[in-house]
């Protein structure tokens, strides 16, 4: 699954878990609370592997939909048998439900007895079973989603398992829907079942729905039959088995986009796009590459995508990222994309991400929770993979270097093994230690054994788990058997300790003896992490000759020796950059700029600009205006960023900045080179140039950074483009849109914040929330009134609670901006107001992040 993983330190990755969305900014968008100190976790339970009792062979449901009342009616019928011991005791997990009656199928129905508590069905068989024997019940349930008090978390918003979408059409411009979500344990919210990762099933579900709707499930569309009442029964029917929590169904006004792929053998398998109606033209254009990926895996993996079609559907309010439903993965709304809207950025990381998983989490499934990195890492560097060979190795690890800043400002707060047997709840495992550093160890682990044997390696782990359920262990296996190396030490201080490597390195020549000492000290800290022991290659440079040596990194301090025939000229340690480690390289000032020249793959070309940022100087003109033409579009941003800061630009620098303002293939870039112009070199670009970006460029990257920056040369003509294109349905206009009105604070605007923050997505709504509060810092007190209701309104929102971060922050902001403007003596009613909404909702705010946020304020 791809989530949105937002710990104490709120980074956007959609999963992202995972996957970056570029912005008009060079740099990632990233949301950060205050630092805390990291402290002793506190005594977690043990977590094992859930006991395995009864094995749950088939599934059939046939399912309808109350919609006024939002209630699934079904009947189930289970196919089970005891694991090994006999039994005559069934207990399945079953919430909220209404059950009806328990029916054993033999040569005679018979009723059975059971005792319900509302999560768990406690079923008394008619006698005891053996191991060898088959059984099947029917339980006719009522499923009761809305009326289940269910627990969500950072990563799934909600855990209701079934969801009805504007059921009456009462919303405007907003379809009618249902769709399920498993993950975790949800399944058991619509359907009685055994809801464990390591149990898997083959199932059938007949769907009656409205005739008018498309219908998606797991497998093959079997038949469709048209009923008197205006309704259609839809036959779906999964042959391989799967787990419980990747079952899926989905119901609502789709158009369905008809693709394939064709297998090695000749064979073609369905590849299906199921998008809403305004966006039927786009649908190939979003997900146009997945045939291409499906061959890529498969290639790549020796082992052939294993099911028997792939579909892919976008729904509203999705409560997650998206979701690897096994043939029938489920896309959030954010993948509603146009032809304009892909110009700027994709979503092709969460494409893949979904689709690798059909092979790690769908195939092969984690046994536990606790291995859930089994899947999630997987997924993870499956974006790796894609990129690496669709878009090359820079575009790859500017995605990996992403994943690893997610990973690292997790850890910031949070340390804990990847693999972890202990934790408060299972949604705890959903965060940036399973995906983004989970990835990053397989990159590492890539980078140790080799390519082939990597890839070797996850074909054998694939082909001796396929279908079943498995842990870490089995994936080191996999890897020894192949390379024949004991790989024990390698999984053991990355798979099962928390932390990573903090290094710094020194460098020190001895002309007398000819000899270059390269010391490399682990400053971490080694009470909550371990003492890593890594091999790592190092590379010593004589001009444009190098020498690479192998070194074993293992002790807390270690001077490595070379004997040399001259004073190299520069050193680069962990040569190919794998090593998931925070590094503090105490390199001579000289030997930066010889790694941008000679360095050569794109983390060696960041790290030197990532030096640079801590102090730009004007020494480091010559770096930064030689990487605006680097081929990687994120360092030829990230150096007019930092060319910014400098006294002095250079015409030549100037001129390349202005043609890649009008010629640079990445429109990101494009828009950073024209808010470069209009702050730094105004003469190089013209007004006409700017109204030009907003009248006749289709990007709306383009489109934003030129109404931003006509601001700066005319502020009535951008308010007046501002308020034309305030209906856009782009974000980054939008935003565009709230910088114009701030910078020119006229009262009018209010309007435009207040419509725009009520309507918007949560992502939108917390990037607006942090612009609204800029805004009224321009505004008078009865103006800031108006914004206590709508503090009001979105915090008594049930949606994802890192949105009330920017709502109370923006109210703590118009506290202190009334604060400033009172005079003293005089009482000031909207001030008074302020205070008594933010003390009301400090007393009763129950997340303790929020807690926090509010009381910055005293």
């Amino acid at each position: 699954m791809i989530r949105i993983i937002l710990p104490l330190s709120l980074c956007f990755l959609l999963a992202a878990c995972g996957v970056i969305r570029e912005t008009t900014a060079p740099e990632p968008i990233e949301i950060v609370l205050d630092e805390i100190e990291i402290t002793p976790e506190k005594p977690r339970e043990l977590r094992p592997t859930e006991k395995k009792v009864h094995d749950l062979l088939h599934t059939r449901l046939d399912v309808s939909f109350d919609w006024q009342n939002r209630y699934l009616n079904g009947v189930a019928e289970l196919t089970l048998k005891p694991w090994f011991y006999p039994s005559d005791r069934l207990i399945l997990d079953a919430k909220g439900m209404d059950i009806n009656s328990v029916v054993l199928l033999d040569s005679v129905e018979t009723p059975l007895t059971f005792e319900y508590d509302g999560l768990f069905l406690d079923i008394s068989l008619a006698r005891k079973y053996s191991r060898f024997e088959e059984y099947t019940l029917r339980i006719d349930y009522v499923a009761k989603p809305d009326e289940f008090e269910a627990q969500g978390s950072a990563a799934i918003t909600d855990a209701k398992g079934l969801y009805f979408i504007n059921p009456d059409s009462s919303e405007v411009d907003k379809p009618t829907q249902v769709w399920t979500q498993g993950q975790t344990e949800s399944s058991s919210v619509w359907f009685p079942t055994i809801d464990t990762p390591a149990e898997r099933m083959t199932q059938e579900i007949f769907m009656t729905v409205r005739k008018e709707f498309q219908t998606l499930s797991n497998g093959t569309l079997i038949y469709s039959n048209f009923n008197a009442d205006n309704t259609r029964t839809d036959y779906w029917k999964m042959d391989l088995a799967h787990p419980p929590y990747l079952a899926m169904m989905a119901a609502g006004d789709f158009i369905i986009a008809h693709d394939s792929w064709e297998k090695a053998n000749g064979a073609e398998i369905p590849v299906n796009y199921y998008v809403e109606r305004d966006y039927a033209n786009y649908a190939y254009n979003i997900f146009g590459n997945t045939p291409e990926m499906l061959t890529f895996y498969s290639d790549v993996l020796d082992y052939e995508y294993p099911w028997d079609k792939y579909s892919q559907i976008i729904v509203r309010d999705y409560v997650s990222g998206a979701m690897e439903n096994t043939t029938s993965v489920i896309h959030g709304e954010f993948l509603n994309q146009t032809d304009r809207e892909l110009l700027d950025y994709d979503y092709e990381d969460v494409i893949a991400h979904e689709l690798f998983h059909h092979w790690f989490g769908d195939l092969v499934t984690c046994e536990s929770w606790s291995h859930l990195p089994l899947n999630e890492s997987f997924a993870t560097y499956g974006e790796y993979l894609w990129a690496e060979y669709k878009n090359g190795v820079d575009e790859a690890d500017f995605r990996g270097w992403q994943s690893e800043r997610g990973y690292i400002n997790e850890a910031r707060t949070k340390r804990v093994p990847l693999i972890r047997f202990e934790y408060d709840d299972k949604e705890d495992m959903f965060d940036a230690h399973s995906y983004n550093k989970g990835g990053r160890i397989l990159h590492m682990l890539r980078r140790t054994v080799g390519d082939s044997a990597f890839f070797k390696s996850l074909n054998v782990y694939l082909k001796e788990n396929a279908f079943k359920d498995a842990e870490a262990d089995k994936l080191r296996h996999a890897f020894e058997d192949v390379t024949g190396l004991d790989l024990n030490w390698f999984f053991d201080q990355w798979f099962y300790q928390a932390g990573h490597p903090e290094l710094t390195y020194s460098y020190f020549y001895d002309d007398s003896l000819k000899q270059m000492q390269v010391v490399v000290e682990q400053t971490q800290n080694l009470d909550n992490n371990p003492l890593y022991s890594f091999p790592v290659q190092l590379d010593i440079y004589y001009g444009d000759d190098v020498v690479r040596h192998e070194i074993m990194v293992s002790q807390e301090e270690e001077v490595f020796r070379f004997d040399v025939s001259e004073e190299p000229s520069w050193i680069d340690v962990d040569a190919n950059r794998a090593l998931l480690c925070e590094r503090d390289d105490r390199k001579p000032e000289d030997w930066w700029a010889k790694q941008f020249m000679k360095g050569g793959d794109f983390r060696h070309r960041l790290e030197v600009l990532e030096h640079i940022d801590k102090d730009p100087k004007q020494e480091h003109a010559m770096i930064l205006e030689a990487a605006l033409s680097d081929p990687h579009w994120y360092i030829r941003s990230k150096s007019m960023s930092l060319l910014s800061e400098l006294d002095t630009i250079s015409d030549m620098a100037l001129k390349e900045i202005q043609l890649i303002a009008q010629n640079d293939p990445k429109t990101s870039t494009r828009s950073r080179a024209i808010r470069f112009l209009a702050e730094d070199a105004p003469e190089l670009i013209t007004e006409a140039d700017l109204i030009a970006g907003i009248e006749k460029e289709r990007s709306y990257f383009i489109n934003a950074a030129s109404l931003e920056a006509l601001a700066s040369v005319n502020m009535e003509k951008a308010v007046g483009y501002a308020n034309d294109m305030a209906g856009s349905e782009s974000s980054d206009v939008l935003e565009a849109i709230a910088e114009v009105y701030i910078a020119s604070g006229e009262p009018s605007h209010q309007s435009f914040f207040e419509l725009q923050i009520r309507e918007k997505s949560p992502f939108m709504k917390y990037g607006l929330l942090q612009q609204y509060a800029a805004y009224l810092q321009t505004q008078n007190a009865e103006t800031c009134r108006s914004a206590l209701s709508l503090v009001e309104e979105v915090s008594a929102d049930p949606g994802v609670w890192w949105v009330n971060v920017s709502n109370y922050r923006l109210l703590n902001a118009v506290i202190v901006h009334l604060e400033s403007m009172s005079v003293e003596g005089v009482d000031n009613p909207v001030l008074e107001d302020a205070r008594e909404l933010h003390a009301r909702l400090l007393e009763n705010e129950e997340n303790p992040s929020l807690q926090g946020v509010l009381s910055e304020l005293e």
